[in-house]
């Protein structure tokens, strides 16, 4: 059903990819001349230079708002997203050309609700115009007819394609592997072995022992890449005591957001809306008379009180039944019915909410601060060019702390610092991408401040001294010296384990366990080593298996193994995924190789003038 769905929404996100691309107002009409219409054919059909254009307009903008940048056309072309645009067109050509050749189409009905459904063709009044759908296209370089062709053409392709994915299903034996490699049941029975299991406990390393241990595992012991910086920044926090607030914009600030500060009267209630007037009368007179109360009511509706709730509401939203609902004193008192823009309608009210009202007094140092900030990235962002100019003028990041109100520090930053200036990912990232000798330049922080940096040297990673990390390598040391001792203890005792069971063993060893049943590959066990888990999913039934982790040595037998619950719900879910996955990707390349056998059929030519044309007006 998901590889339908998907189909059916390939249309729409043509439609909606090409209205998105056509509202840029990116004009190409003419620029070839009168002669080059096309950069090539599929079979007969062109492959015209608008289309191209367009579609790799489309798609470099896409990869610039990805990398958060403008992309100079020459790193796009590196990239190969021309050659990926073209070919793109190539395939849809190919496949308007079968479609047209079998007689797929769509009529003039099919055309009409389409366009008529698309939000950039909306007027003011919220429907469809006609002027504005006129505007819109004349603005994309394009022809009502021609854009109503393009929408056939696109109905009648999608139609084709839909018709080759259709049926593909995941092959039942595929289905089932996956699904007894996922969703088996395991059940087992896991002892946990700690240093008091020992028979005495681990000595303490000698100094040869710390030694080889620091030597074998030195990578835990060398210290990161650390670059030298200085940079210079600047946040509104570090000029919000410069910044007067003026009285006026601070009370314009707070009668803006009155609706904030100052409530009327509230109610809590309950609505429920009749049929008639006579239905509402009745419920409310056997409420009255105690043979009902609201909640039976509301049930023999069919509803539930969440279906009533209002919530809290003012005496206007209410509208004719306010001055009733608002008259009553006591919560749980039912008035009606009354005339409602829904229908006759009964009230219960729940609860009387008083008046509020926040003075500004209450709140000015809040609304101060905040128009302080304001106006403090406000400042920042106008002397950007400023600075700028300073870095382009020869000036040193000591000199913007020097001549301006920037401040200058110094950090030895190392992937993973968050301290200061590197709390803010994009000084991270502008210190990761540093190198000797860059130009500085100035760089914007996400609370509205700026900073300019410079790499003033790179230490390599390098191991740290002995001397320096002994304490952690005697810790790692003994650390290892207790899990090679539970080891050799699991392992002795795993045969008396799988010749006793879990139950006699741990009587025998007076240990206790835990059970799990049946546990799948889909469930996770937190505290226990993944590599334990998997060692388990994958071992028969009376077998033992021991794993050691952080100076515990686990002992595990399984002592059941089932076949996926088909009615279990996480089960079918896990179909349902194989299917979506598995069968989608199916679909896909039966689409593409279908698709292929159509461009090698119809032929392929392509004008090399013509492309480069296109590409001139993009450099």
């Amino acid at each position: 059903m998901a590889r339908k769905k998907s189909a059916q929404n390939f249309f729409v996100w043509i439609l909606m990819a090409l209205l998105v691309v056509g509202l840029a107002g990116f004009g190409i009409d003419g620029f070839l001349g009168q002669t080059v219409r096309s950069i090539g054919q599929v079979g007969g059909r062109d492959i015209s230079t608008n289309s191209y254009a367009r579609a790799l307009q489309q798609e470099i903008r896409a990869i610039e708002q990805q990398f958060g940048q403008a992309m100079p056309f020459s790193q796009v072309q590196a990239m190969g997203l021309d050659s990926q645009v073209r070919a793109q067109l190539v395939t849809r050509a190919a496949l308007e050309s079968e479609a047209e050749r079998i007689g797929i189409s769509v009529g003039d009905e099919t055309v009409q609700r389409t366009i008529t459904e698309i939000p950039a063709f909306r007027g003011p009044g919220g429907g469809f115009d006609r002027d504005t759908y006129r505007f819109t296209l004349q603005n994309a370089g394009q022809t009502p007819s021609e854009f109503e062709a393009e929408i056939r053409r696109d109905a009648a392709r999608s139609i084709l394609q839909t018709a080759t994915a259709a049926g593909i299903d995941t092959p039942q034996i595929l289905r089932e592997a996956l699904l007894d490699h996922f969703a088996a049941r395991h059940s087992f029975a896991l002892f946990t072995l700690g240093e008091e299991a020992l028979d005495a406990p681990v000595a303490t390393p000698d100094e040869s022992t710390i030694e080889a241990y620091y030597t074998e595992n030195l990578e835990r012991f060398t210290a990161p890449e650390i670059r030298a910086i200085t940079y210079a920044w600047l946040t509104p926090a570090m000029v919000l005591d410069t910044i007067e607030v003026d009285e006026d914009a601070l009370r314009q600030l707070y009668e803006s957001r009155l609706s904030d500060y100052v409530q009327p009267e509230r109610r809590l209630v309950e609505r429920l809306v009749f049929p008639d007037s006579d239905t509402a009368a009745a419920a409310v007179a056997r409420i009255e008379a105690g043979d009902a109360e609201f909640e039976d009511i509301v049930t023999e509706r069919g509803l539930s009180l969440d279906d009533t709730d209002m919530g809290d509401v003012t005496r206007s939203a209410l509208g004719a039944a306010g001055e009733a609902v608002f008259a009553l004193t006591e919560p749980g008192s039912v008035t009606g019915p009354h005339t409602t823009s829904v229908g006759p309608a009964i009230f219960r009210m729940n609860a009387i909410l008083s008046a509020q009202e926040v003075p500004l007094e209450e709140v000015e140092d809040e609304l101060r601060a905040e128009l302080a900030s304001d106006r403090a990235r406000r400042m920042i962002a106008d002397d950007f060019d400023l600075y700028e100019d300073l870095l382009a003028g020869g000036a040193s990041i000591e000199d913007l702390a020097t001549e301006t109100a920037m401040e200058l520090g110094q950090i030895d930053w190392a992937v993973g610092s968050s301290d200061g200036i590197a709390a803010y990912s994009e000084f991270r990232a502008a210190a990761e991408d540093a190198a000797e000798g860059d130009f500085p330049e100035v760089h914007g922080l996400a609370d509205g401040g700026i900073f300019a940096l410079r790499l003033d040297g790179i230490t390599a990673p390098a191991p740290r001294p002995l001397a320096e990390v002994r304490t952690q390598a005697a810790e790692g040391a003994r650390a290892r010296a207790v899990e090679t001792a539970l080891l050799e203890l699991a392992q002795s005792l795993s045969a008396e384990l799988a010749t006793s069971g879990p139950d006699a063993f741990a009587e025998a060893q007076e240990l206790p366990f835990d059970s799990f049943e049946q546990i799948t590959r889909t469930d996770t066990l937190p505290g226990l080593p993944s590599d334990l888990l998997e060692a388990v999913f994958d071992t028969d039934p009376g077998t033992p298996v021991v794993r050691v982790a952080d100076e515990n040595a686990f002992l595990v037998v399984v002592t059941d193994r089932q076949a996926p619950d088909p009615d279990d719900a996480q089960t079918l879910r896990l179909v349902e995924a194989i299917d979506e996955q598995i069968g989608g990707a199916l679909a896909q390349d039966v689409f593409g190789y279908f698709a292929r056998a159509l461009e090698r059929e119809a032929g392929i030519s392509f004008n090399e003038a013509a492309i480069q044309a296109v590409h001139a007006n993009f450099n």
